[in-house]
């Protein structure tokens, strides 16, 4: 039995490790948030220890070093601009990582976590679940099995509601959260890097606080793309819920049906880090340098791939 610490324990995708340090057989020493809204944890670890100040957290972290209790991962769940500080904390104690994406905001952290890792004998694990997803496993072979000179036309949409409270917390402030197309987006485009190979073209047509829109070419695709926080984008055929949605993404017109089966794909990334095979700092840059450019490439003008909602927001 692993033990884990895990950090951000009141945040959205908390539960998803809870369940899933539970679901593998491990146990939850201790958890911390700056907010105590975590009654979750009941469900899964009530005897876990818990603190709302980092101080108290990483004393006793340690603590249980000393006494010879060492943790043997914590799972970071924090803000975005904490990934990095949080994750050296845990290197520098000597404990391996499990931590969401965005792994990091600037693909430079990357070599520096590097450097990290070979100096205190620790390894940084990320949160790729997507690349797990059945649906996406065969588009993949599917592509794979392709002609090697052909190259697929794709469409990326995702839009997903947000109220006020959102560009009024960290995730609205572009230094904390690196914006919409990476606080929403990182994953579908690690799962595109995934599928198709490396980057070829990376060009931004339109980007505001709550929209971003452009064209990415892959080394086998033409990817039009459109992400949107702003409900005023949604289509008509909207999912109505706790948040209105509208997810698509067709290749060649055919439209991937990936709606189901996420439920235990984060305890299927966990099982892979247990048994040693997580995903590593590099298999991250891609996707990273990716959005990194997205936040601060030139806008392009008048655009030769325009994806079809961008001239609802060009009006």
């Amino acid at each position: 039995m692993k033990k884990f610490a895990l950090i951000g324990a009141g945040g959205y995708i908390a539960p998803r490790h809870l369940r899933a340090i539970k679901d593998t057989g491990n146990t939850l020493v201790v958890a911390m948030d700056v907010s105590d809204s975590v009654g979750i944890m009941d469900s899964y670890f009530p005897e876990a220890e818990f603190f709302t100040e980092f101080e108290e957290f990483e004393a006793f972290v340690e603590d249980q070093k000393l006494r010879g209790e060492k943790l043997d991962y914590v799972s970071i769940c924090s803000p975005n601009y904490l990934h990095a500080p949080h994750m050296k904390f845990a290197l520098k104690n000597g404990i391996d990582v499990i931590c969401e994406k965005p792994l990091v905001l600037n693909a430079s952290d990357l070599d520096i976590l590097a450097e990290y890792e070979k100096k205190y004998g620790a390894k940084v694990n990320s949160i790729l679940q997507l690349r797990l997803h059945p649906s996406i496993i065969a588009l993949r072979d599917k592509v794979a099995a392709a002609p090697t000179d052909k190259v697929f036309d794709v469409d990326l949409t995702y839009l997903t509601s947000r109220g006020k409270w959102y560009l009024k917390s960290w995730k609205g402030v572009d230094e904390k959260s690196g914006g919409v197309a990476t606080n929403i987006g990182v994953h579908f485009y690690d799962m595109l890097h995934f599928i198709f190979g490396k980057v070829v073209k990376n060009e931004v047509y339109y980007r505001d606080e709550k929209t971003v829109s452009g064209y990415l070419e892959y080394e086998r695709a033409r990817v039009r793309w459109f992400l949107s926080i702003d409900a005023d984008n949604l289509p008509p055929n909207a999912i109505q819920g706790e948040k209105l949605t509208y997810r698509s993404i067709t290749i060649e017109n055919e439209e991937l049906e990936f709606s189901g089966g996420f439920t235990d794909l984060h305890t299927q990334n966990y099982q892979l880090v247990l048994e040693g095979k997580g995903y590593n700092l590099e298999e991250n840059r891609t996707a990273i340098e990716t959005v990194e450019r997205i936040r601060t490439a030139e806008i392009v003008k008048n655009p030769a791939y325009p994806h079809p909602f961008l001239a609802k927001v060009l009006k």
